[in-house]
């Protein structure tokens, strides 16, 4: 199992749950997780998902070496899912998402706070959107909401640079709602998670509805665009590179690369 799905009081709790690869996503992590919001959306009885990782990591994002096989290996198997079908699950999803950032937040560990209703993150815990130290391109709508969230230049330092985010400085942007001890998080967002459970669902989804369905046209096509960037990039010289050099254990040298 690499997702831990519990219920309690209308919450249904999902825990990333990879520990020793960081919680980074490969397909069968991907799969687990969209169909969960797939299950949770259609569940009567689930008024609220939260979202968090087990052991040290939030998610270290896409697994790299699984990324490599993927960019080298015509005949790799994917999953039903897959890293599109999560965000579609993402986009779609009808009622809250609370989402508690426990540890390392990498890639869609930390683009998928665009996605966040409430989000709470651990004072030890870090952010970091390493695209173009990969280099690819963004993902999951990320370059039309983070500049959403957080004002044009914080999600251009995000997305261009490739440094990590401390938890104090993504709630100065307004990428977390609060920022707490390591022991308190969990139990702040439970607590933040119940106190929408105990509201009307109908009205929740509605509330949701009416914040989100101004955007959506925008944020598929943001996901279309990111999309065939990253087609164009992955497997090119630049993200070749990156690959080796992670696989290598080295810092990658893009320095002779356009």
């Amino acid at each position: 199992m690499v997702l831990q799905v519990t219920d309690a009081d209308r919450v249904r709790t999902l825990v990333l749950d990879r520990p020793d690869a960081l919680n980074a996503f490969n397909e069968e992590l991907y799969d687990a997780t969209a169909q969960a919001l797939l299950e949770a959306s259609a569940d009567p009885g689930v008024a609220v998902v939260l979202l968090t990782g087990a052991g040290r990591a939030f998610s270290a994002g896409t697994d790299l070496l699984e990324m490599h096989r993927i960019a080298t290996d015509p005949d790799f198997q994917r999953g039903a899912h897959g890293f599109t079908g999560l965000v579609d699950a993402l986009v779609d999803f009808p009622k809250p998402l609370v989402v508690a950032v426990n540890g390392l937040g990498l890639g869609i560990g930390a683009t998928i706070l665009g996605f966040a209703d409430l989000a709470f993150m651990a004072d030890t815990a870090r952010l970091k959107c390493p695209f173009t130290s990969l280099g690819v391109a963004p993902e999951a709508a990320s370059s039309y909401l983070f500049p959403t969230l957080v004002g044009r230049q914080d999600a251009a330092w995000m997305l261009l640079s490739s440094e990590w985010v401390s938890a104090e400085e993504a709630r100065r942007m307004g990428l977390v709602r609060e920022v707490c001890a390591p022991d308190d998080l969990l139990p702040t967002a439970r607590r933040h998670a119940a106190t929408l459970a105990a509201r009307p669902i109908s009205s929740l989804i509605a509330v949701k509805r009416a914040m989100a369905e101004p955007h959506r046209d925008a944020i598929r096509a943001a996901r279309d665009r990111e999309n065939a960037a990253f087609a164009e990039l992955m497997g090119g010289p630049a993200n070749l590179e990156a690959l080796r050099a992670f696989a290598e254990g080295r810092e990658p040298d893009f320095t002779a690369l356009p």
